[in-house]
């Protein structure tokens, strides 16, 4: 007997025996094939292509939000940079202590100390006792780096120096200031001439 799906194979018949006869019907015809692809797509190839575009998704706008904040990141941290240099490098004899004072409340960390160290020792009383008055400018500021946190920005500075009577004399310099988020602020945590 021939050998087709759904029949029965027996090859004792001819012979006059009882048929020892084997069931070859794998219960898989053209059309029960075709709900079993249908059904494997509709319940695990289909929804696995729809999660996998879902991820794609999420991650994309993950990334584009991610650069739309280190973005603003950039911007507020080199606006900051810049208020802050000309803060702390601009005073005169009879507001030195105020005006250096108050560039303090822009500061964190041990450069805070350092820097209140310095103008208590050093600045503050040179301005009163020989007079001296510096202004600020920046020319340019740049960011480095930025992330949630953290910012570094270069900045350049052109400063004018008067000591008593004398001619103002100018210097030009740059300087890397490092920027931390603590709360909702940038604080200057680092001013690194270079």
């Amino acid at each position: 007997m021939t050998n087709s799906p759904g029949k029965v194979e027996c090859d004792d018949q001819a012979a006059g025996v009882a048929p020892e006869c084997e069931d070859t019907h794998d219960g898989a015809t053209p059309g029960r094939r075709r709900g079993n692809i249908v059904r494997v797509l509709g319940f695990w190839v289909l929804p696995a292509v729809a999660l996998l575009l879902a991820l794609g998704a999420g991650y994309f706008k993950y990334q584009e939000a991610t650069a739309d904040d280190a973005d603003r990141a950039r911007a507020q941290t080199a606006q900051i940079a810049t208020e802050a240099t000309v803060a702390m490098l601009s005073y005169a004899p009879d507001t030195a202590t105020a005006k250096l004072k108050a560039a303090r409340e822009g500061l964190t960390g041990p450069f805070r100390d350092s820097y209140t160290s310095l103008t208590d020792d050093v600045v503050i009383p040179g301005a009163q006792q020989k007079r001296i008055s510096a202004t600020a400018k920046v020319t340019g500021a740049a960011s480095v780096s930025a992330s949630e946190n953290h910012a570094v920005v270069l900045v350049f500075v052109d400063q004018t120096t008067v000591v008593g009577n004398d001619a103002p004399t100018d210097t030009d310099s740059v300087v890397r200031v490092t920027l931390d988020r603590v709360g909702n602020r940038w604080l200057i945590s680092g001013f690194e001439p270079i």
